[in-house]
């Protein structure tokens, strides 16, 4: 039997912290009967939550500590209060001291960056980390990085964007030579700035399976399996289509309840109706990677439901288990010459 996935858990990050993440937990268990558990935070408000959870119990270590990073705090802030006490920073360090495959937090996104670059470092040829999600689309989940862990970025860095999610794609949607494209304000050649012109030139000349420029609207559509952005405008995006896809489900509660006749065709349409909530349901998009380190962290939305986290936790699962981080590696020495060596590298 291989052996099991270990997963350390900030239990007090998000917005609401133990309650959330210990019945989370629990879900992915019952999903991956092969997982343990090391839970960092206040041992009094885990162990509440793991009574109600016999077999979590079982599979679970408490490590307690009573420092905890705000959802407010700065990542300079974080750094200095809760480095090497507080309970984000001790679920990263498992994975650094090789205690856990994986780190999962619902904590503050500027803090658990700062931590995990901080306290993990980048692969060699990486010099910013970036945040990857999955994405539903038309034609069926897609790639999109960075969702907003770093802000702008040169042609050199947006390539580095193009290996890590191409890896991604492989091993989490199984493409085996997954499309790339590059997010920008229309798809003729000529349009944005000159960074992404001059991406777009990089890995047209790179073994990537690059098809271009991707428009706004093509996110949606699936125009590829890896949509490339700089944070500021990844996060933009993300933040805009998880707004547009509650406004759509709001008014779609309205127009169901706004007359009997509304009401009555519900009642013929629920198995459509259920299926296009599921599909707009935010929960199962939940968990993005940082990629680009020295180890697996997985960032979850900070009001998510139980549910929710489970995702984010099934994702650090399923990144172990694929061994990203050497798919990272074996993509990046393929193709390497497409990346601009880091400062570090410079020097020496």
């Amino acid at each position: 039997m291989p052996k099991k996935v270990r997963i350390a858990l900030d239990a007090m990050g998000g917005d609401v912290g133990a309650s959330v993440v210990i019945p989370g937990a629990a879900i992915s268990l019952e999903r991956h009967p092969d997982s343990e558990f090391l839970l960092y935070g206040d041992s009094k408000q885990i162990d509440e939550q793991l009574a109600k959870y016999p077999a979590l119990k079982k599979a679970s270590r408490v490590i307690h500590t009573d420092v905890t990073v705000s959802m407010h705090d700065k990542p300079s802030q974080a750094l200095r209060r809760g480095r090497r006490t507080s309970s984000m920073w001790l679920a990263i360090d498992a994975v650094k001291r090789h205690e856990a495959d994986v780190a999962v937090s619902a904590g503050n996104t500027g803090a658990l960056m700062a931590m995990a670059r901080f306290h993990l470092h980048t692969m060699q040829g990486i010099d910013r980390p970036a945040i990857a999600g999955v994405w539903p689309t038309a034609r069926g989940d897609s790639v999109v990085l960075d969702l907003g862990a770093t802000i702008g970025g040169d042609a050199h860095h947006l390539v580095a964007l193009a290996v890590m999610g191409s890896a991604m794609a492989s091993v989490l949607l199984n493409r085996e030579r997954p499309t790339v494209g590059l997010l920008n304000i229309g798809v003729e050649e000529i349009k944005g700035h000159e960074e992404i012109r001059e991406a777009a030139e990089l890995l047209r000349a790179s073994q990537l399976n690059y098809i271009g420029f991707v428009e706004g609207d093509g996110i949606g559509q699936g125009a590829a399996d890896v949509i490339v952005s700089e944070g500021f405008s990844g996060n933009i995006a993300l933040k805009a289509a998880e707004g547009t896809a509650r406004q759509m489900a709001d008014f779609l509660r309205q127009a169901m309840a706004s007359s009997w006749l509304s009401r009555i065709g519900y009642l013929f349409a629920r198995s459509a109706f259920k299926a296009l909530r599921d599909k707009l349901d935010p929960n199962k998009s939940n968990g993005g990677v940082l990629l680009g380190l020295k180890g697996v962290v997985v960032k979850s939305h900070g009001g998510i439901s139980a549910e929710g986290f489970a995702y984010a936790v099934d994702v650090g699962y399923e990144m172990v288990r694929c061994d990203l981080l050497t798919k990272i590696n074996q993509m990046i020495n393929s193709d390497g010459s497409a990346l601009a060596p880091t400062a570090q590298e410079a020097v020496s």
